[in-house]
């Protein structure tokens, strides 16, 4: 008899778990006046904006790095990584520390942000394919689009927008015209 019991407990909680796969949490956050969303699974933790060290000869978009608990921590700057102007530090900015996997590797990455605002469930139902044109950054930086309350949420593909090797391609683009505007100088000297 408690084996009919049980699997009636089982079996009535599959439409819960179905459900609960389905859905999954997102950590929302302000970026130049839209909002975007990341899979909430990847972030560490959210810190205040500050202790920053600047490393010469990066791009644009790498901010710098912090000590985090004895770990150098590299920061990028979501704004200018999506080629608009660099985030004006306020007192709602903040660096969310998030993990990716880069090459069977875990790194920990900070990434600045205007402000966080909540964590949402979004179903899987709720998220559209990413646009295949008129988003305002590279489609390939976008995992989909979530409806929330009637509007559009930007959820981001991490691993794409943090891929080391196209930052260090930017690197690389930034040392090489760092190069010809110190030789074009030397030459007009």
């Amino acid at each position: 008899m408690s084996a009919l019991v049980e699997k009636k407990v089982v079996a009535g909680n599959l439409p819960a778990i179905a459900q609960a796969l389905e859905q999954s949490q997102y950590l929302t956050f302000m970026l130049g006046g839209e909002m975007f969303a990341i899979g909430i699974l990847a972030v560490k933790e959210i810190i205040e904006y500050g202790g920053l060290t600047e490393v010469p000869m990066m791009p644009e978009c790498v901010r710098g790095v912090i000590n985090l608990r004895g770990a150098v921590v590299p920061v990028l700057d979501l704004s200018a990584r999506f080629g608009k102007a660099t985030t004006t530090v306020t007192k709602r900015t903040c660096i969310v520390i998030v993990e990716i996997e880069n090459g069977g590797e875990q790194q920990v990455v900070g990434v600045v942000v205007d402000a966080v605002n909540a964590v949402l469930d979004i179903a899987a139902t709720d998220i559209e394919p990413p646009p295949a044109f008129g988003a305002k950054i590279r489609t390939d930086f976008i995992e989909g689009m979530g409806k929330v309350n009637g509007k559009f949420v930007i959820l981001l593909n991490l691993g794409q927008i943090l891929s080391l090797d196209d930052i260090a391609a930017l690197a690389n683009v930034n040392a090489m015209a760092q190069s010809l505007i110190g030789n074009s100088t030397a030459v007009a000297a």
